[in-house]
């Protein structure tokens, strides 16, 4: 693919202190950008400096919503490689996405050498203290001036990376989720298994109730019958019971996660029993009573693995490990950041080098 390159005249200064980056602040000096037009198909694939974009007012994006989006990492070893965890398995999920949205589907193989290259170009936006990443967001909009409901007949690919470090001010330290019996925030047959934008906006104001009670996340329940336990905002969710590892199976209503994938894949091969199945709240709850409850964590991008220290629904507040992370936990961070930061061997063959 010949991919068209305009480097920046003005280069922003980069961050010099690496342990106050935050999360989703801060952004590279470039961008890959790609357009399609029906009939035409996906062309003119390029990296410009990073800069605000031009949408005409009627760009169906701002009023149908039709998006979709990917998170991945890339992380700097000690030896100074930059590498890529199973971004394949994101542009797979990315065209999954797509499909649901009525958004051409993208070459998967186009879109990985896009980012590569545009990890080469920004290569020094990679930070290099432990704990930190380049977080990389691929996202589609339809670009369409048209008022009327259909699917766009334009749409840009687009790529920006963030340098980052913990998604929770905790750290690796145990969040307090609250579970959501109010609202819902998808069903079978809608978008849920999707990454896309209204997911989010759906999930605003249980966050903000979470917010006010002083919680990190919401944990959602299946928008039917509101008894089955989906997923976390930003992650999925897994439970230790009596030696068992528990996590909703994937019917529709949730994001299949690419590190809930590879974590369940990590508890097999060490000899785990993990069920995927739908899970009622009433059973964590009667668990948690019964002193069963051992563990309990949230998976995802972002945070990678998450601790709940506190997990509250309705009136019962579940203190969990005594609000410390659990070995499960614990093994679970150290495995797939040791793999992703090159300190542990890929014998998974998940890591893509890309310098």
């Amino acid at each position: 693919m010949n991919i068209r390159v305009e480097l920046t005249k003005t280069p922003k200064p980069k961050p010099q202190d690496e342990s106050k980056l935050g999360f989703g602040d801060i952004f590279t000096d470039h961008m890959f950008i790609m357009n399609y037009t029906e009939g035409k198909g996906w062309y003119d694939a390029r990296i410009v400096p990073y800069a605000p974009l031009s949408l005409d007012p009627a760009a169906m994006i701002l009023h149908y919503g039709q998006e979709v989006f990917e998170g991945m990492k890339a992380y700097r070893t000690k030896e100074g490689h930059i590498q890529l965890f199973r971004p394949e398995q994101n542009f797979k999920r990315l065209n999954v996405s797509n499909e649901r949205l009525c958004i051409p589907a993208i070459d998967e193989n186009v879109a990985l050498e896009g980012l590569k290259e545009l990890i080469k170009v920004d290569q020094d936006w990679v930070p290099h203290q432990v704990g930190t990443s380049l977080y990389i967001r691929p996202f589609i909009i339809a670009t369409d001036p048209h008022l009327g409901v259909r699917a766009s007949h334009e749409y840009l690919f687009i790529i920006i990376c963030s340098p980052v470090g913990a998604y929770y001010k905790e750290g690796l330290n145990p969040v307090k989720i609250y579970v959501e019996t109010n609202y819902v925030r998808a069903v079978k047959g809608g978008t849920g298994f999707a990454k896309t934008g209204g997911n989010y906006a759906n999930g605003l104001k249980a966050q903000d109730e979470a917010k006010k009670q002083q919680y990190s996340q919401v944990l959602w329940l299946d928008g039917i019958e509101r008894k089955y336990v989906e997923e976390v905002g930003a992650m999925n969710i897994f439970f230790k019971i009596d030696g068992k590892i528990i996590t909703p199976s994937l019917l529709g209503s949730i994001l299949p996660g690419i590190t809930r994938m590879s974590s369940i894949e990590l508890l097999k091969s060490w000899g785990y029993e993990v069920e995927e199945r739908r899970i009622p709240i009433q059973e964590v709850a009667d668990a948690y009573k019964a002193g069963k409850l051992e563990e309990v964590f949230g998976t995802g991008t972002a945070a990678v693995i998450s601790p709940v220290g506190h997990l509250k629904w309705g009136d019962l507040v579940m203190d969990i490990n005594n609000n410390e992370i659990g070995p499960v936990s614990q093994r679970l961070y150290d495995e797939m950041t040791g793999i992703q930061w090159g300190i542990l061997p890929d014998t998974h063959n998940w890591i893509v080098r890309v310098l």
